[in-house]
């Protein structure tokens, strides 16, 4: 088990990757993203795995044994820009080298397995972060998908086939695996955890528009700066979040006309905000906007808010997470929250049975270069999926 994990993981260890930085871009529908969906096909077929996919790019690969709802697992393999290696294809890697493991101990599922890949999770190039899980769990439809763009204005519905998705007609039950991307199991001093439930989080663009003017003989007084109130927004969204110990980050800006020496007519930030509960969520972006609307009319400037995406708290099923997390060597392993958003997610609140275990991550650093699990951690979690696997398809 341990040969075939290290030598799958060598495998994708070079793809997409940056000589710069060491980060990766594996953005969907992509050159180096899409060698990881043929290198997947080519996993599934040297186990004799039956391939289905879907017209939006989802691929699961069965073994077809026993009958019955089937137990998927999986992950994805996209990432954000400059990503690490860890986040979306350990969990990949690991479901093939779990199914290797139960193999080798001779397990016969009483239901099928599956190991899947849905498409741009990270919505690092079309916007929408877990699209292909949304449209194959009926989310989101493929008349409101097709549209969305990336920043060179290339449509989804120009790069996927598009249309319906039957991939989860036949899942009884889906496990994802993942990096941790927090420091959680590090305090706790365990390789492996199983998730409680997601905070519920959204993204929202902030239009700030103002006056182009000269940067050199306008007088400061005489200024119509979106940039101002842009940037006293961001100051804004800090404090506010952290009063509320909640999340708030703008990690995206596109500026017009983009100039050293002009100020901008228009100034588009996304606010990426997670929280506690839906109810903290709705109240921290609603103080963001409200100090955004004063300082606007303090500007002379104007600001609209659009809610590109909000997806809401997800608690997974209970007895499930206590099943899995139960009765190991060395005792239950921990049950925690995350921050952080996943299609695992999605396939619960579409009702499908969820859990999800994490791998720990040392560094507590994700959607970074420096994200890392070590390779004993990551073969515990290998083990820790196959006995979960093995407890499920029994």
């Amino acid at each position: 088990m341990a040969d075939d994990f290290e030598r799958m993981w060598r495998d994708l260890e070079p793809v997409g990757r940056a000589s710069a930085s060491g980060g990766y871009f594996r953005q969907p529908f992509t050159t180096s993203e899409r060698e990881l969906a043929a290198w997947f096909v080519e996993q599934a077929e040297t186990r004799s795995l039956r391939i289905e996919t879907d017209e939006i790019g989802n691929v699961v690969a069965w073994w077809d044994v026993g009958e019955g709802p089937g137990v998927l697992t999986g992950s994805h393999l996209d990432s954000v820009l400059d990503g690490g290696a860890f986040d979306g294809p350990l969990g990949v890697v690991s479901a093939f080298a779990a199914l290797d493991l139960l193999r080798e101990r001779g397990f016969v599922p009483a239901r099928p397995l599956g190991v899947s890949v849905f498409v741009e999770e990270e919505g690092s190039r079309f916007g929408l972060a877990c699209l292909g899980s949304r449209l194959a769990a009926g989310v989101v439809t493929w008349e409101q998908a097709r549209e969305l763009r990336d920043h060179a204005g290339v449509a989804f519905g120009d790069v996927a086939e598009g249309g319906g998705s039957r991939l989860l007609d036949e899942v009884g039950t889906f496990v994802e695996l993942h990096v941790e991307q927090g420091r959680d199991l590090v305090d706790r001093g365990a390789a492996v955890g199983v998730a409680s439930g997601i905070w519920p989080h959204g993204r929202y663009r902030f239009d700030f528009t103002g006056a182009a003017n000269h940067a050199g003989t306008t007088r400061m007084e005489d200024r119509t700066d979106p940039m101002l109130t842009y940037a006293m927004t961001a100051l804004a969204a800090n404090k506010q979040a952290r009063l509320a110990g909640q999340r708030a980050t703008f990690g995206r800006l596109e500026v017009t006309p983009n100039g050293t020496n002009a100020i901008p007519s228009r100034v588009i930030a996304w606010l990426d905000a997670r929280c506690s509960s839906d109810a903290a969520l709705a109240a921290l972006v609603e103080a963001i906007t409200d100090q955004a609307a004063g300082r606007a009319g303090r500007d002379g400037t104007r600001v609209e808010v659009t809610a590109e995406s909000v997806s809401g708290s997800v608690s997974f099923d209970a007895a499930l997470a206590a099943l899995v997390a139960a009765d190991h060597a060395g005792g239950d392993w921990p049950v925690i929250s995350t921050q952080a958003g996943h299609d695992a997610g999605i396939l619960s609140a579409a009702g499908i049975p969820t859990a999800m275990l994490f791998v720990r991550n040392p560094t507590g650093v994700s959607h970074s270069p420096e994200e890392f699990a070590s390779m004993p951690d990551c073969l515990a979690g290998v083990s820790a999926l196959a006995d979960t696997l093995e407890r499920l398809a029994r």
